[in-house]
Formats: C-alpha cells, sequence, structure tokens
C-alpha cells in the first residue's frame, strides 16, 4: 500500500474543475471576508531581502471562489484571476473586504465550457490605457481584454509558444514599462531551464518581433508569476509542491540587462517563503509603489478546495 499516499496526496491537488462538469462561474457580488494573517511565532523581521508588512486570508462560499492565479493593484482595488477564467475586484479597508465583485472573462480559448477553455494563468496591464492581456496556459493563447475584462479585444497564439507543454505552458506573462512583454513557461525544455519569451511590443500585434530565451531556475521550481520592479529589473516568482502536502516559493531577481538575444537567462534568488511562513502554492505576484518604498503583493491558489484559504500577503522590498 506504499502508493496509497502518492494517489491520495495527487487527488487533493487536481481542482474542482477537472472533468466534463462546467466549471463553475463566480456571482456578480460575492460575498467575500477577510481574517488577518500572522504566521506561527510572528512575522521576523525580514525575509531575505522582503520586509514582511501584513497579510489576510480571503474567504467565500461562492463556489467559484479560490484557485487565484493572477494578481493587480490599481486604483486602490485588488483584481484576482483565477484558473477557471473567473476575475474578482475587492477593495481592503482596515482589514476589512470592501464591495467585492465578480464576473467571467466573456471569451478566450474554447467554448469555455471546460477548465482547459478557461486556464487562465497570468495578467499584464497597460497602466496608461487600462488595457489586460491574459496568458491561457493549456492553449498557450495571449488574449487581450478591455480595461473591464469584459470585452475581447484580440487574441494570439505564438508560433513560439505552439510547443510549450500544455497545461505546463504560458504561465507568466508582464508587460514592461518600455511596451515589451515576457512570457514564461511552467516547465521545460529542461530540470533547470524555463523557455522564455520577450516580444518587442503588443503579443496580439502580427508586427511584434519575439525573441526565445531560456531562464534558469533552482532545481524543482517552476515559474509561476512575474512582475517588473521600478528600475525595469524582473521578480520572477517560482514555486515547488512537496509529497506530503507543501509548497515553498522562491523570488528571483533577473537583472533587466539580461533579457537579451540568444542569452540564458539568470537570476539571484531575494526571498524564500516556506513554513512556517508559509507553506501554501504562490500563484500571484504584483508590485506596487507606496511613497518611495516598493511593494510585492502575493496571492496564493487553494487548487479548488475550499477548506484551504487563499493568503494575500504583502511586503515591502527591503533597500
Amino acid at each position: 500500500m506504499r502508493w496509497l499516499p502518492s494517489i491520495l496526496a495527487v487527488l487533493l491537488v487536481v481542482p474542482r474543475y477537472a472533468g466534463d462538469e462546467r466549471l463553475p462561474t463566480i456571482g456578480d457580488f460575492p460575498v467575500v471576508r477577510a481574517e488577518p494573517y500572522v504566521p506561527k511565532g510572528g512575522w521576523p523581521q525580514r525575509i531575505g531581502a522582503l520586509v514582511p508588512v501584513g497579510g489576510v486570508t480571503l474567504h467565500s462560499y461562492d463556489a467559484a471562489f479560490g484557485g487565484f492565479s493572477a494578481l493587480a493593484i490599481r486604483e486602490g482595488r485588488a483584481l484576482l484571476l483565477n484558473d477557471g477564467g473567473n476575475v474578482l475586484s475587492l477593495a481592503l479597508r482596515k482589514g476589512t473586504v470592501v464591495d467585492p465583485r465578480g464576473h467571467v472573462l466573456p471569451d478566450g480559448p474554447g467554448i469555455g465550457w471546460h477548465r482547459r477553455d478557461r486556464d487562465s494563468e497570468s495578467l499584464a496591464l497597460d497602466p496608461t490605457t487600462g488595457t489586460v492581456w491574459v496568458s491561457f496556459e493549456t492553449d498557450n493563447e495571449i488574449w487581450r481584454y478591455s480595461p473591464d475584462l469584459t470585452r475581447p479585444a484580440g487574441q494570439a497564439r505564438p508560433e513560439e509558444m505552439r510547443n510549450w507543454e500544455v497545461n505546463q505552458g504560458a504561465e507568466s506573462l508582464v508587460r514592461l514599462r518600455d511596451g515589451r512583454f515576457v512570457a514564461i513557461a511552467e516547465r521545460k525544455p529542461d530540470r533547470r531551464t524555463r523557455h522564455m519569451l520577450l516580444f518587442s511590443g503588443d503579443p496580439i500585434d502580427s508586427r511584434t518581433r519575439v525573441t526565445p530565451l531560456r531562464l534558469r531556475v533552482p532545481l524543482r521550481y517552476h515559474p509561476s508569476d512575474a512582475a517588473e520592479l521600478p528600475n525595469g529589473d524582473l521578480l520572477v516568482l517560482l514555486r515547488r509542491f512537496q509529497y506530503p502536502f507543501r509548497f515553498t516559493a522562491k523570488l528571483l531577481r533577473v537583472p533587466r540587462a539580461a533579457l537579451r538575444r540568444g542569452a540564458d537567462v539568470e537570476g539571484q534568488v531575494i526571498a524564500t517563503l516556506a513554513p512556517p511562513i508559509i507553506g501554501e502554492n504562490a500563484e500571484g505576484l504584483t508590485v506596487t509603489r507606496e511613497g518611495k518604498r516598493t511593494m510585492l503583493w502575493i496571492v496564493t491558489d487553494n487548487d479548488g478546495m475550499p477548506w484551504r484559504p487563499t493568503y494575500l500577503l504583502k511586503f515591502a522590498l527591503a533597500d
């Protein structure tokens, strides 16, 4: 019976969207509550290059709540996207959720019935126009949407992404301030590198040039999201699953100058998040500025398991 623990562990991380049943859709006004989160033993003063600011766990009885894979902060509101095409927008005021609103992406790959049709894994924003781009991992497509994510405005399946692994492909997408985009695959081509693409502009525009790169990662860690720092460096969120049921995460800082043609892109690990601080599936990352301070926000994916909370954590980047 040695195989039984392994089978149980696999079943625990299979999202509820698996199978032929129609994926759940979030309500327009879901009831969401927040609870303060402090790890056992309290927050340390530093976690590598991170200074903990605080955190909450988010909870809801909405059937489509959770499974968040992407995060953005704009106009004082958190924008969360899960891997079933569900969008949740909310504000936090003194630890209380204010005005939560939900809707479903209006279009995407396939017909939208199955999870594989709406396996939305990352989002990128243009802060000037508000335009949003979403990457879909199973089909390795990128879609562009209106600022409120209610209207599609184009889509592409880049030739360079066609051979990326199904369900292990376009996991991360980030728009750089100079208008370029970076996409990163979750897995392949080997144990220590991941497919990475540098787009000269909008990935939907057929005139955009695409430069293939390879990102070097720590052994057994996989990219789950990325964000640009104020100086132009790229911050990549990496996560690792370990049996029987434990996650750890690392933050990899990649110098802007490393993003060049033909390069094996390397970075430096600046922080590791592990129990007792947190042992959950860190999936979404975004960066904001508060005065002269750079803030990092991380959201976790509960893999569609309602008994696992969603963590929303905030850190300051140490000077």
